[in-house]
């Protein structure tokens, strides 16, 4: 008699617990697939091709596309980008002017020093779901594709 009681006593733990999870905006796969396009509208507007990885809060790969003419050490600089940015919380860009700064920054763990790297946050800015990082291009260019992408996903590059 007691062991059902305990089975339905957990079962209602569970309830809330899922419920609250669900709940919290991540990126899924839809919201990545956005992003991806987004740069790639970017790029295709200035004529350039590049390596666009996005990874979730914990730097799980979501999407990716290496456009034509990119080779394979190109899209793991971009995958190292996005990887770096969603352990740090913000961009590599930052991560160059913090290693200015501090010496021994830049050899921490998952630091990236150029720029192409970029952060993603809900489209109200108060969670943080993860990253995109793009290679391919000069560095300006490739942070400037991110942002791009986030911006056409109608999410945010920054924290509100």
């Amino acid at each position: 008699m007691r062991a059902p009681a305990l089975v339905l006593m957990l079962a209602g733990l569970a309830g809330p617990a899922s419920a609250q999870s669900t709940s919290m905006p991540t990126l899924d796969e839809r919201a990545a697939q956005a992003i991806v396009a987004g740069c790639v509208a970017h790029a295709g507007a200035k004529k350039q091709s590049h390596a666009i990885a996005v990874v979730d809060a914990g730097g799980h790969l979501v999407a990716a596309l290496r456009m034509d003419g990119n080779s394979s050490g190109i899209f793991d600089f971009a995958l190292s980008k996005a990887e770096a940015a969603a352990a740090w919380g913000f961009s590599t860009a930052q991560m160059l002017e913090n290693a200015r700064g501090t010496p021994g920054f830049e050899r921490a763990p998952h630091v990236v020093i150029v720029p192409g790297g970029v952060p993603v946050f809900s489209g109200d800015g108060k969670v943080r779901l993860g990253a995109v990082g793009v290679s391919g291009e000069a560095p300006a260019d490739d942070a400037d594709c991110a942002e791009a992408g986030i911006k056409a996903a109608g999410l945010r590059s920054t924290r509100s």
